[in-house]
This record gives structure tokens, sequence and C-alpha cells, in this order.
């Protein structure tokens, strides 16, 4: 069954055109029903359905949402895709007036609310669990708040850290990447519903009360712009899971770095690593390596729904199809993605002693030179001394005294600050 007619369907064609849309659509069934149910509330307000009618319609519905919650519902071969599957099935049922459903809306209209309902409750999920990831950053931070740890720059040691300041900083900067989430559940939670096939409808229909029922902040009032948010919508939301997958992946980077042999700043549990076919001491950190992959894939989305949308003029064109293949299946990996990693966070076991190591000596000579300026020495000849020091092996890091005290430091790392910010920024 398709929305449309046409005298004769290449199998061929059709398949080519259908691809993995039935597939994807899945994702949207129970949204696909939602959106249903508001727009015959909305036509019985008008006129366009009997009291009766309207009964028997819910009624449909929502015995179609049960067998999408349990499972028991998909769509059939040669059905083309979720919206057709719906009335097809409410039509075989309860007879003509299945055939009603569709009135005063066009199928674009219909997939641009599926898609505003699926991605605003996808967005606000990710954004819970990004505040659960970054939670549990926090509370490491705390937990480790006086365990010194190197700090380095251009890969070389630089200068005092601790494990308190690299959890934290982690931390708030998902908060910022909660920004975009927010900013991306702004631009979809506006309802599409009533722009047809973008120019609007000749029927009375009630955009204001669908607006209401369906839960949107407001509408997106022109019927053009309404249909121009297909493509938009989705690159809003693709940038907002790029952000976040761009610390995901920093925060994974670092992890696979500091737990190495040759850094041995802490360990993760053995559950997150595998092991080697011949070298049985080896603990390779593939889930990490493969979380920062799979950011790197979600990073190019952006890029990807860009080209697949350029200049394309006003209208829905059968591109925006692809959309889907590519948004949909990121929405799944970033949701893991945060659970893993919130499991690894809370795994991680810190070596306190890491300082201990020679090596690091050198990272107290900021705090030898900073002692000198309080006593009374230029910072210029400060630095010339402590470098003279160190050039000749006669500089000794005991003498260095660690006094930090600045908002952001590791004598104040502000965790309250940043868990602020993380709960007025979590949907």
């Amino acid at each position: 069954m398709k929305l449309w007619t046409k005298e004769t369907v290449d199998k061929e064609i059709e398949a080519f055109t259908i691809g993995d849309d039935a597939e994807l659509d899945m994702l949207m069934a129970e949204y696909d029903v939602i959106g249903s149910l508001a727009h015959i509330q909305m036509l019985k307000s008008i006129g366009i359905l009997s009291p009766e009618e309207l009964e028997v319609l819910t009624a449909a519905l929502k015995e179609i949402q049960k067998e999408i919650q349990t499972g028991d519902f998909e769509i059939q071969e040669g059905v083309e895709d979720i919206h057709s599957q719906v009335e097809l099935k409410i039509t075989e049922r309860y007879g003509e007036v299945g055939k009603k459903i569709h009135t005063g809306r066009s199928r674009n209209d219909q997939v641009l609310v599926d898609i505003r309902l699926f991605l605003r409750e996808e967005v606000k999920v990710i954004s819970q669990d990004v505040g659960q990831l970054a939670e549990a950053l926090l509370l490491r931070s705390e937990q480790h708040s006086k365990d010194l740890m190197p700090g380095y720059t251009h890969m070389q040691v630089a200068m005092l850290s601790s494990f308190g300041l690299w959890f934290g900083a982690y931390a708030e900067s998902l908060a910022d990447d909660l920004i975009l989430m927010k900013s991306a559940y702004d631009v979809i939670n506006q309802n599409p519903l009533g722009s047809a096939a973008g120019y609007g409808s000749s029927f009375p229909i009630n955009r204001s009360l669908t607006t209401q029922l369906l839960g949107f902040n407001d509408l997106a009032y022109n019927s053009i712009h309404a249909q121009m948010g297909r493509g938009k919508t989705e690159l809003v939301a693709s940038f907002a899971l790029a952000g976040l997958a761009s610390t995901i992946n920093k925060l994974a980077s670092d992890i696979c770095t500091y737990s190495g042999q040759n850094f041995g700043f802490f360990e993760v549990d053995t559950r997150f690593t595998t092991g080697s076919s011949i070298m049985p001491h080896k603990r390779n950190p593939d889930v990490l390596e493969l979380m920062r992959a799979k950011c790197n894939q979600v990073m190019s989305i952006p890029n990807e729904i860009m080209l697949l949308t350029s200049n394309l003029p006003v209208g829905y064109h059968r591109d925006f199809q692809l959309l889907k293949e590519k948004l949909y299946p990121a929405l799944s990996t970033v949701k893991r993605m945060a659970h893993i990693l919130t499991e690894v966070i809370n795994s991680i076991e810190v070596n306190p002693s890491v300082l201990d190591d020679p090596i690091y000596d050198n990272l107290y000579t900021t705090e030898a030179i900073n002692a000198l300026v309080v006593q009374g020495v230029a910072f210029r000849d400060a630095y010339h001394t402590v470098a003279t020091q160190v050039k000749t092996n006669v500089f000794d890091r005991n003498i260095a005294g660690i006094q930090y005290s600045h908002e952001g430091s590791i004598g104040n790392l502000c965790t309250d600050k940043i868990r602020r910010k993380l709960t007025e920024r979590v949907l």
C-alpha cells in the first residue's frame, strides 16, 4: 500500500527508492501513532470527523500503539513506510473510517512531525545520559581532588595537575556540549503538522490545538518554513552530537594514553580491555579505541548532511530520505558510548604515587619560579635562575611550595559551580 497512486511500479526501482526506510521507520512508529492521535482530535474539533469516528480511530491507533510497544507490529512487504502501514492496518480492521485519517495532511508534514517527535525524545535522553556521565566525572574529581598528576603541553611534561582537575575538566566540557544539545532541542520542539506539502491546507485546521496536544513548545508557523525544516532539523541535531562526540573522543584518547604502561596514571577495569593472541601481558583498550573511532564517524555526519541537502530548492525532495541513514544510527551510538564511558569512569583506579618518579621532577619548576617571585625576585630573573638549575642538574623540586587558590585550579576545583551548570542544562 502507498499513500499515492501510479499505474505500475517496477520492483527493482521500488526497492531502490525505499532502501532501508522501512527498517528506520520502525524507530518512529510510535511517534507516527502519537501524531495521528493528535491529528484526528483536531479533525473532530473542526467537524471533519464525527465523535463516533474519532472514538473508532482513537481505539484503533491505541491498539496499534500497544502492538508497537510489545514488538508485535511490523511494516509488511510491499508497504512503503510506517505511515502507509498504520493507515492500512486501521482500514483493514475498521473499514472505510480508516481512509479518513489522512484528511488535512500530507505525508510530508506527517514525516516532519514524526521526525521531530522522535528527535525530541532522543535528544532529551542523550542529554540526561550526558548529565549522568558528567556527574560521574565530578564525583571522581571530588574523590581525587588532592591526588596530583602531571600536566602536559605538546605531549611534554609541563606543570602540576591533579586527577581532580582532569576529571572535572571533562565534566565541564560536557556541560558546554549540553548548551548545543539544548539549542537543538529548542529548534526541534516546534510543530510542523498542518503545513501539508509545504503550502498549507484549504481545510480550517487548528494547528495550535495539535501543538498543544503534542507538547510542542511552539509552532513552525510559516508552512514553507516548516517544510524547510527537513534537513535543517537533522543538521542542527547532528551538530549537537558532533560537539558531544568531540569531547568523548578526547576523553577516550586520554584514557587510552594514561592507562598505558609508559604512563601508568591509572588502570581501567579489565572488562573494558582485550588481550593479545601471543603476548599474555597485554591489555588492549579496544573499547575506548572503538569509541574514539566512532566519535570520528559521528563528527563527520554534519558534513554528510550538508552535502546531501546543499543546492536543493525549497520544497520536499526524495534526497531527504537518506538523512535517516546517517543520523539515526548515530543517536544509538552516542547513547551507548555515554553509558559505557560512565562505567569506565567509575572503574578507574588512580595511581596517587605517579609523581614519585624522578622523570616528573621538572614539573615543579614553575612553582619554584613563583616562590622566588613571592620573595621579591623579578619574574624574568627568577625564570633564568631556575632554568640554570635545571640545565646544571641541581634543581631541587622539594624547595618549591604548592599554592593554588584561584577558581578552576588544583586547589579550587569549583565542582559545585560546574554541577550547577549541569543542573541548568540537562533537559
